[in-house]
């Protein structure tokens, strides 16, 4: 941390300054104070987490030390979260243009096809969802090249980490509170984070919109779930549903169909759910909605695939599914690409290929298992945003807390549970 201890507005810009006991006393603090607070997951390696109580926990993976970021930018991201709520309630309500948009798609994704095949029965029986409720998730990288903020996906499902992101933040107070003299760093300019407050006053406004005192509160979760800490309930909250793997027979189907049916609020429903897959966003983005990332459609411009082919490692390929492990780059990228188009085969409908953004590389200090690593790396910003509407009237539409997720640059992927990244926070420059 060369520059972090002379600079408080890079505190990631190089570790070299920095002792090597200092940086081991914070990091057994810091795993200390993570066990006390709860920044903890599931262990995998232990077969009894998830099943008793208090058995088989390991601390959730973390930067030691927050990650620089422009103020203008932070604020820019924030009042972005209300106008994406609105976009996401809007084309939800737009039955014939989600269908419309994800036709394609629909022939060669199952998954997609099972969704719009409940979708459609909704519209088949004019089902209307009065009270909608809403909590999402935008993802931004700074661009190096250009310092502009750009939006890689809108999340809609499953917008996770809300809980834990609000520790790390603490966490990183915490940290700053005891060393920041050392390192040139101030812990005011670590934004507070109320992500999970916020999330679930919002749930809690929706169970009060509902109108029934005897009405349950239901989460849908995944099987042998690991972020047992982190979890969020409501009427209906989906913590789960974004994966194939989350519907392995009919069973799950059928359960979906009836919650769709069922008179609950679902967070999301159906038509939120579509509102957030790759392909609608690529949609808005040709109608000139969302402007902040291009996004192409292979039918509609083989320039792009050819451009794609001959320069790989500045383009991803990405299918219509969430969680991290499932983009395809480079190499790989440009074999799928030339076989589709030898066999003009119509996959291509069941992804989006999106140019790539290449943000600012820093060192950063990450811990996983207990186990200190120090790399180059780089971070995605995600804003909380949270909506809640019944009929006419919006009860609710702000932004509400932050996620800051940092990773080796060699790694394409970039999910926490996946394995790929860590959690971070934001310090403000």
């Amino acid at each position: 941390m060369d520059d972090q201890i002379n600079n408080s507005e890079t505190p990631n810009s190089s570790w070299d300054g920095i002792l090597q006991e200092l940086v081991q006393k914070m990091v057994y603090e810091a795993l200390v104070w993570s066990s006390l607070h709860g920044l903890v997951v599931g262990d995998k390696a232990d077969q009894r987490s998830g099943e008793v109580p208090g058995v088989g926990l390991v601390h959730a993976p973390f930067a030691l030390l927050p990650k620089s970021f422009p103020r203008t930018h932070w604020q820019q991201a924030c009042e972005l979260a209300p106008i994406f709520n609105e976009l996401v309630d809007r084309v939800s309500l737009d039955g014939k243009f989600l269908q419309e948009s994800l036709s394609r798609t629909k022939k060669v994704d199952t998954f997609t096809s099972r969704l719009l095949d409940i979708h459609s029965k909704m519209l088949e029986i004019n089902k209307k969802e009065e009270i909608r409720l809403g909590l999402h998730r935008s993802d931004y990288m700074l661009d190096a090249q250009t310092k502009d903020l750009l939006q890689i996906e809108l999340n809609t499902i499953s917008s996770s980490f809300p809980g834990l992101s609000c520790l790390v933040g603490k966490l990183h107070k915490y940290l700053l509170d005891h060393y920041g003299n050392h390192l040139g760093l101030d812990s005011a300019q670590v934004p507070e984070n109320t992500a999970v407050i916020q999330y679930a006053e919002a749930l809690a406004r929706a169970w009060k919109e509902f109108n029934d005192s005897r009405a349950v509160i239901m989460i849908v979760v995944q099987k042998d779930e690991r972020n047992i800490c982190d979890q969020v309930v409501a009427v209906v909250y989906f913590r789960a549903g974004y994966t194939p793997n989350d519907y392995p027979s009919e069973s799950e189907w059928h359960a979906r169909l009836l919650v769709e049916q069922s008179s609950a609020i679902k967070c999301p429903s159906i038509s939120y759910h579509l509102a957030g897959t790759k392909k609608i966003q690529q949609e808005l983005a040709r109608a000139n909605v969302l402007e902040r990332q291009e996004l192409y459609d292979f039918l509609d411009n083989s320039n792009v695939i050819d451009n794609a082919i001959e320069r790989p490692d500045s383009y991803v390929l990405k299918p219509q599914r969430e969680g991290g492990g499932n983009n395809i780059y480079g190499d790989d990228m440009k074999e799928v690409l030339l076989k589709w188009k030898r066999e003009g085969s119509n996959e291509l409908s069941a992804y989006i290929l999106m140019q790539r953004i290449f943000p600012a590389v820093s060192r950063s200090i990450m811990v996983r298992n207990g186990v200190v690593h120090q790399d180059n790396a780089i971070s995605e910003l995600g804003i909380y945003g949270a909506y809640l509407r019944n009929k006419e009237k919006v009860i609710l539409n702000d932004h509400c807390g932050y996620l800051m997720r940092t990773k080796v640059s060699s790694s394409n992927e970039g999910g926490v549970a996946a394995g790929f990244a860590v959690l971070d926070s934001v310090y403000l420059t």
